[in-house]
């Protein structure tokens, strides 16, 4: 009886060390993919500087190109601010910048242009209704644009990497109960 009850405790062990080892090695494994990824990302950001802006103008615009590409006629927002003593365009992420620096705000879903109009229009009345906000800048002098909402900011990169610590949290601690207690035990049988 004593034998077989040494034997399962054995095999519970080695299943515990390993469950501890995996879990050590998927989160070494997440932080090079975010190390490779969003920190580069994150690094790279120049939009750093919190700034407030007041809101000077809006338009909806009707536009024929995205990324250098005709496509169907869709409507975009434009909006006019003053950020950090100066006249500057307000783009909703950097990724609207680079996609077409035309249009402060595209709507999300392209393909019904009467929903796309109905959501531009959702957001120009939200900043009708809240003319002074939080805006990102670059310290940059002569940059005559600033971001609504990051991307890549802190906040982004601290919840990335949540998961993996936890994971790697999770498995030193299941790791080191199992010494612990291969230790212990070992301790009472020398007793």
């Amino acid at each position: 009886m004593g034998k077989k009850l040494v034997m399962a405790q054995r095999r519970g062990e080695t299943r515990a060390l390993c469950l501890g080892a995996a879990m050590v090695v998927c989160a070494v494994i997440a932080y090079y993919i975010l190390g490779t990824t969003m920190l580069p990302l994150y690094q790279k950001s120049v939009w750093t500087q919190e700034s407030t802006c007041h809101l000077i103008e809006t338009n909806i615009r009707d536009q024929e190109e995205l990324e250098g590409k005709k496509v169907a006629q869709y409507p975009c927002l434009w909006v006019n601010v003053s950020a950090v003593g100066r006249w500057a365009v307000l783009y909703h992420t950097e990724n609207t910048r680079d996609q077409n620096q035309q249009c402060s705000y595209i709507p999300g879903s392209l393909d019904n242009y009467q929903t796309a109009h109905a959501d531009v229009e959702k957001v120009r009345d939200k900043f009708h209704e809240h003319k002074v906000f939080y805006c990102f800048s670059t310290t940059q002098e002569n940059e005559t644009s600033v971001l609504y909402r990051r991307l890549y900011g802190p906040q982004t990169l601290l919840f990335s990497l949540f998961w993996p610590t936890f994971l790697l949290t999770g498995g030193l601690l299941i790791i080191a109960m199992v010494k612990i207690n291969q230790s212990l035990s070992i301790l009472a049988a020398q007793k």
